[in-house]
């Protein structure tokens, strides 16, 4: 893939991720409605999640009219072009519903199944992040990188948990261990989000089971750019299994007690 190309997949997906964190934003209602349900109760579809991946997947249609596209709310076209999209319209959904600012337009383009770009826009923060691949990771002008790798011991780690009972009380779990042996452990609510935490040096780690391509395709590109390492378990790439992100030399130790402690699993 040209760098040409590169620069305009970039460019297309930027101005996809202002639009719609535009209408998001401006056009939130007070009193949101909700659609539909996902998995349970919890996980809630809002008529704005919808909306803003007709606004997305529009857009595309009408740049790059031969990409295929994978998108969180069903859309989904094979394409032509070699190129896939991997949109997820609102990262964070609950944390838009109750209004707190944790929450993103995710947008990755693939080529031959490997993310090439990835916008993550997250305009209650005020913040969009983006990667080229090869090209480093960027927050405005501010290029990323990932924090100077503390021992696990006073490693601050990220992490979210699933929407169904039987696999946060997994997680729970998991976290119940993991816990004293870290410096602390924060719950953002949004994928994207951790993984350009990551990026930025915000956090020293981030991992987390069950998330789906759209939620971690931009947001991973953007922390390898920034230096972090990606994966799942031993050997394996980051996937709805297992995510793992976090700083060389953290990666390592917090993906062998991730392993031992079987999250990977419900």
């Amino acid at each position: 893939m040209t760098d040409a190309l590169k620069a305009e997949l970039l460019a297309v997906a930027l101005e996809a991720a202002d639009r719609a964190g535009t209408l998001l934003r401006e056009g939130r209602p007070a009193a949101l409605g909700v659609a539909a349900t996902k998995t349970s109760p919890i996980d809630v579809v809002t008529e704005m999640d919808i909306a803003a991946e007709k606004l997305i997947t529009g857009f595309l249609a009408e740049r790059r009219p031969h990409d295929g596209l994978l998108g969180e709310e069903g859309a989904s076209t094979e394409g032509t072009s070699g190129v896939r999209w991997v949109v997820d319209p609102i990262d964070g959904t609950v944390n838009y519903l109750y209004g707190l600012p944790s929450w993103a337009v995710s947008i990755a383009a693939e080529a031959d199944g490997e993310a090439v770009v990835g916008v993550v826009a997250a305009p209650a923060r005020g913040e969009t992040y983006r990667a080229v691949l090869g090209q480093g990771a960027w927050l405005g002008e501010q290029r990323l990188s990932a924090r100077p790798a503390p021992p696990l011991s006073q490693a601050l780690i990220g992490t979210g948990f699933g929407y169904v009972a039987a696999r946060r009380a997994a997680q729970a779990e998991v976290l119940r261990t993991l816990l004293p042996e870290v410096r602390d452990i924060r719950r953002g609510g949004a994928a994207a989000i951790d993984l350009c935490d990551v990026a930025c040096g915000r956090l020293d780690g981030y991992y987390e089971r069950g998330l789906n391509p759209w939620d971690l395709a931009a947001g991973a590109l953007i922390a390898r750019e920034a230096g972090a390492l990606t994966g799942g378990r031993p050997g394996e790439p980051a996937s709805g299994e297992l995510t793992i992100a976090a700083s060389p030399g953290v990666f390592e130790p917090l993906q062998a007690r991730l392993e031992a402690l079987g999250a990977w699993h419900d």
